[in-house]
Parts: structure tokens; sequence; C-alpha cells
């Protein structure tokens, strides 16, 4: 039940489209799905997926789905989407990445924000993944892994620490903060009770702290997305517009608006309300700190290590260095992240254990099946008896190292003779 004193704030807010927005929550919440478009093109997505699917508005890649087995096709966990709300698509739209941007995502987990941030760099660049919860981000990183990326570092820390840390120092920032959660309430009830305990103004000293850090972190030129899924003004456009007042280089850039969207308060940002578009509520704003200044971005490959395993690979890597630690080898974006707890620092390749090379499934998730010597494609049954850890029997001989695929897309790794291909699949990534 909607706590009466929320209801009058909505009320205030909303005027004549409360009562629309209270019918809303007789509404199932809306599912939807992003393509992973560093892996596959949206066309060939669609010409493909077996599913009914229906486009979202504000993005190209998003698509609102209803069969509850989408989730277990084989093409998710060859990483070719993202299940994600299609409001929470926004701020990584409307941020805009350019190659080669560092970019920030401060509030990561789970990391539907930084896997289209990926999308957008292209394999250039390079994504620094943050959350202050340690749980979070381990799945996080799974996210990250399962499509594929090589660029990026999941760490865990304060922005206060890494404002310090790194003053002046990212292209964009996405800053998607911690809230009260309102605009969840339909898909989400659990929020309700956790707003009666705290309310808005929990929530507002934590917000102007984080984005204040966040304008530190920004490079000259930088832009910043602050977003919400709340709609109540203290934790939205006046968290804002706390920031405009704290400094003057700061201003508010236009967001491109779509059918539903409503202009914030005073015209900052826009918010999504669930009774005007296909899914929750959200709030999203654009900042700039000061003017834009040319960039040059420098591309330096790195050498593979003399490692045998590594031979069968035929793919490059760049802005970066190899790495071994604890018997691990990484591939690790240069970024100094020393003292900073870190989860990943960059690619994990394999476990380098008694002179032999165990490749790990997030090297085979960052394949294309071109870059590495041997592959194999399975139909539907077979991919899904092999995500199952079973061995798989197939009509071609083939020895050694073998990338298992679907369709052209890496499930991860196998160890073929003859006809019969041991499943190299990590157990971690085994489904039940």
């Amino acid at each position: 039940m909607l706590p009466d004193t929320y209801l009058h704030n909505m009320k205030d807010l909303l005027k004549e489209e409360f009562d629309d927005y209270l019918a809303s929550f007789d509404d199932e919440p809306v599912k939807s799905l992003r393509v992973n478009t560093s892996k596959i093109s949206v066309s060939d997505f669609l010409k493909s997926f077996p599913y009914e699917l229906e486009k979202v508005p504000w993005t190209e890649d998003g698509f609102c789905y209803k069969d509850n087995e989408v989730n277990k096709h084989p093409y998710y966990y060859a990483g070719l989407y993202y299940i994600q709300e299609a409001s929470a698509m926004l701020p990584g739209e409307m941020l805009p990445v350019d190659e080669g941007d560092i970019v920030l995502d401060a509030c990561a987990a789970p990391g539907g924000k930084s896997l289209k941030i990926l999308n957008k760099l292209n394999g250039t660049g390079l994504l620094v993944s943050n959350d202050i919860s340690a749980s979070r981000c381990n799945a996080l990183l799974r996210n990250i892994e399962r499509q594929g990326y090589v660029n990026y570092l999941v760490i865990v820390t304060d922005m206060k620490n890494l404002a310090v840390r790194y003053p002046g120092y990212f292209d964009k920032i996405i800053l998607d903060a911690p809230c009260s959660g309102e605009g969840m309430f339909r898909k989400d009830p659990s929020l309700i009770e956790a707003w009666v305990r705290r309310g808005n103004e929990y929530y507002v000293p934590v917000q102007k702290e984080l984005i204040t850090a966040a304008v530190k972190l920004l490079k000259e030129g930088g832009m910043l997305l602050y977003s919400t899924c709340t709609f109540s003004p203290e934790e939205d456009e006046e968290i804002v517009r706390y920031a405009l007042n704290a400094f003057a280089d700061l201003k508010l850039l236009p967001i491109k608006m779509h059918e539903g969207f409503t202009k914030g308060k005073d015209g900052i940002g826009v918010k999504l309300f669930p009774h005007k578009v296909k899914g929750e509520g959200h709030f999203t704003c654009l900042l700039q700190k000061g003017e834009k200044r040319p960039q040059e971005h420098i591309k330096r490959k790195a050498d593979l290590p003399d490692i045998g395993f590594l031979k069968h690979l035929k793919k490059d890597f760049y802005n970066g260095e190899f790495m071994t630690i604890n018997d691990k080898l990484y591939f690790v974006p240069d970024f100094d992240h020393a003292g900073i707890r870190t989860l990943r620092s960059g690619l994990l390749l394999g476990e380098i254990t008694r002179y032999l090379f165990k490749p790990s499934q997030a090297l085979a998730m960052s394949l294309r099946p071109d870059e590495f010597d041997q592959s194999i494609n399975l139909d539907n049954g077979q991919a899904l008896r092999y995500l199952k850890g079973e061995t798989i029997r197939t009509g071609t001989d083939l020895e050694g190292y073998v990338l298992v695929c679907i369709d052209g897309y890496p499930l991860g790794f196998g160890k073929a003779a003859g006809s019969s291909i041991k499943n190299l699949i990590d157990r971690g990534w085994i489904i039940r």
C-alpha cells in the first residue's frame, strides 16, 4: 500500500495526471532486453531470435518482450543480449560516448549502463566500473565477461577517494545515484517499506556528495549523466541545481525528447512515468563541465606473451599490458589503479598451473570465431547440453582446443578428440 505522504507528493507533482499514475499500478511491469551490438547487429539479432519483440522508442537496441523463456535461450549465454528494464536503458543511451573516451560508471552494479558504454566505446578507450558494494560488483563483472569485453576495470571504492586520486581524469561519467526508488514501486513493492523508513531526505546528502565528486573527476569539457529511479524533485532537479550552483563552469545540455517524456522542473532533465511510457519511473539529466577540447587518442598494440595456448589466438590487444598475478594471466588496460580495491583489472585470459595454461571463460567470450584457430558451431540442443557441462559429440573430427559456438557466437572452450568434445566451460558458468 502506497504511503499517504508519498501519495500527497505525487498528487502535487502530477496534478491532473495523478489518477492515471495510480491506475498504472494495475498494469504488469514491462519486460525488456538490450542487444549487444558489439557482437551482433540489431537486424541480424531480429532475424535469428525466435521470440516476439517490440522496440523501445528511445533506443535502437532495446526491445520489450512477453515470453518468460527469453532469458533461457543460448543467445543469452553467448552474450548477445542483456535483460534490462526499458527506462533504465535511458541513461546509457543519452550519455554521448566517443571511441577512445575514458569513462567512469560511478555506481555501476548490476551492469546495464556499463554494457551500453562498452558498446559505444567499440573496443577502444577504457571503462572504469565502480560500485561501493563488492557483492554487487560480482554480478557486474559476470555480466561484462559474458558480453565479451576487454577494455574495462571493475573497482570497489568511495567516490570521494576517486575524486582525490583522479581529478579531471574522465571524459564522461554516468552517475545513476542511489535513491528512494519511487519509480520502481510497481516492479518491486518491497521498496515501499524502505521509503517509509527513510523517505527522500536520507538520500539527498549522499547524492550531493556523489555529484560533487563526479564533477571533480571530469575533464574540462567532459560530460556527466546524472540519473535516479525516483520522482522526488529533492533527489532529482534540486541535486542538479545544487551542482550548478557549486560549479560555475557546469551547464545543462539538452536531452532528446520522445513521446511520453516529461521535462523536469525548470527544464532540468527529463522524467519517465509508468503511465506515460512502457517502462518504470526514471529521471535523467545531462551536464557538461566547461567547453569541449579536441583530443588525440593513441592506439598502442601489446605483444602476446610466449605461452603455448595463446598461439591459437589471432586477436590484437591495445593500450595495456599482460600481467601475471597469483598464477593468473590478465590483460590490464592503461590505468594506474594501485591502492584502489580492484575486483578485476581487465580481461582474465587464464590460469597457469603446473606449466599448463587453463584458458578462462572470459577469454572465450571475448573472441570471434576468426580470432581462434579452431571453432565449431552447435545447434540449440547441443548448445544447451554444452552449457550444462556435458561432453558433446559431433559429426566432425577435430583435435585440440576448440572455440565452441552457436551460430558463430562463442559459448566457451572445449578439447576435441575426434568427434567428441570435452567440455571446458568454467564450472561457475554451468546452467542448472
